[in-house]
């Protein structure tokens, strides 16, 4: 049995969770998400607690154990505490400015890059060198970092480009550094 599947998810009060025609929805003090569960895993609500199950050990039931417990689990921590992800702008005149929901990055190139805060997605800006992207839906979240990320990866060379916080850039040594040996 999946260690993660079978562990129950708590609903922290303020919380509501609703199972209806293979669709959970969870409402929350942020908002409220929903997601489609696969016909064979069986999620039920009891008291404070949310129980996924699975009517055997096929593999792909097997599979779906787990997924659905955890996606579940970061819908009910997304509508109560939200997820972020926090964005380092590295260079020499690489910069990043907010004017209204358009986030307008200097990365570079001979134009500017502009992004867009939708409604699932924030963007601030506390530092021309930082934004944090957030959200309560942990996928779009996710997604939405990746693809800023995206529009200028770190190089290993200087370490210039958009990185995570959390990301450690490799750097390499440039053609000068084989000379001294």
């Amino acid at each position: 049995m999946s260690r993660i599947g079978r562990k129950p998810i708590a609903i922290p009060a303020g919380v509501e969770v609703k199972v209806a025609d293979g669709v959970v929805t969870v409402k929350g003090p942020k908002g409220t998400l929903s997601a489609a569960v696969k016909p064979s895993i069986t999620v039920a609500v009891e008291g404070t607690e949310v129980l996924v199950t699975r009517p055997n050990d096929e593999a792909t039931n097997r599979a779906l154990h787990g997924v659905t417990r955890t996606t579940i689990a970061n819908m009910i921590e997304g509508v109560t505490n939200g997820f972020s992800k926090t964005l380092e702008v590295n260079g020499v005149g690489y910069r990043a400015a907010k004017s209204g929901k358009d986030v307008t990055l200097n990365l570079g190139f001979s134009h500017p890059v502009v992004v867009s805060e939708n409604d699932d997605i924030k963007i601030d800006v506390p530092n021309p060198n930082t934004l944090v992207i957030s959200g309560i839906d942990k996928q779009k979240v996710g997604q939405f970092a990746a693809e800023v990320r995206s529009k200028r990866p770190p190089e290993p060379y200087k370490g210039k480009g958009i990185k995570y916080s959390t990301e450690v850039i490799r750097r390499k040594e440039g053609k000068t550094g084989a000379k001294g040996k």
